[in-house]
């Protein structure tokens, strides 16, 4: 039995989901699909992570036991013959039976855009956060920076989550522009549910001065309500799984 690892990219407007589900199209599935369809065999394959409907990835891990002999460097173009457009494997390997793609990870980095402009534009409409009010940059870009360390981010998680332990450690963020699409990368150890997305909707907010307090008084506070608002899904790309 031989354990693949790939790396996949995908855009998730069209699914519910990494995870399958009974009745809605997940990317978990999909991709199952197209691995019977080439070697015949029932696998069951494991992720990163789960992404959320409309989320994205530049990086998604997964793996998957596997018998047939095809070669790790067919493997790819095998699979995206059979998969569709918005799903691309884009590298594979043969790694050793202890690899779990989920439990080996050290990190993840995420990155959000945020098309900031009057009008809505057509070209960025399923991949970035709309946000039409006038926002000021330079402060989100000083509080962004009071993210990075070890904290307890409790409040910047939804409801629902059965997570115990609300510390993590950021690595690294940063916060670019462009002409009107703004970039927000966040590395760190781990991620809460909806954590990134909290982030994200918490720095708009400071930007266009709803929230007056600065990031170590919300972190501090360990309140959701304290927190801003919860940003879409669509905007968010899982970047990168660090081993």
């Amino acid at each position: 039995m031989r354990n693949i690892k790939i790396e996949i990219q995908y855009n998730g407007f069209n699914y519910c989901g990494w995870q399958q589900q009974p009745d809605s199209l997940g990317i978990q599935g999909t991709i199952e699909k197209a691995i019977y369809e080439i070697t015949r065999e029932n696998v069951k394959i494991t992720g990163s992570g789960r992404t959320d409907a409309g989320v994205h990835a530049l990086g998604q891990v997964a793996n998957f036991n596997l018998m047939s002999s095809i070669p790790v460097d067919k493997i790819p173009n095998a699979l995206n013959s059979k998969l569709p457009k918005d799903i691309s494997v884009v590298k594979c390997e043969e790694v050793s039976s202890k690899f779990h793609s989920r439990y080996s990870a050290q990190g993840k980095r995420y990155r959000y855009l945020i098309h900031n402009s009057m009008y809505r534009t057509p070209i960025y409409k399923d991949i970035s956060y709309h946000v039409k009010y006038e926002l000021d940059f330079e402060k989100m870009c000083k509080e962004s920076k009071k993210l990075i360390g070890t904290y307890d981010f409790k409040g910047f998680m939804s409801s629902g989550s059965s997570v115990k332990d609300t510390i993590r450690t950021i690595y690294d963020v940063s916060l670019t522009k462009e002409e009107n699409l703004i970039v927000f990368e966040v590395e760190g150890n781990g991620f809460l549910y909806n954590m990134v997305r909290i982030l994200v909707g918490t720095l708009v907010d400071i930007g266009r001065g709803r929230i007056k307090e600065d990031m170590f008084e919300i972190i501090n506070a360990k309140s959701r309500s304290k927190c801003g608002h919860t940003a879409p899904a669509h905007g968010l790309f899982l970047k990168k799984v660090d081993y």
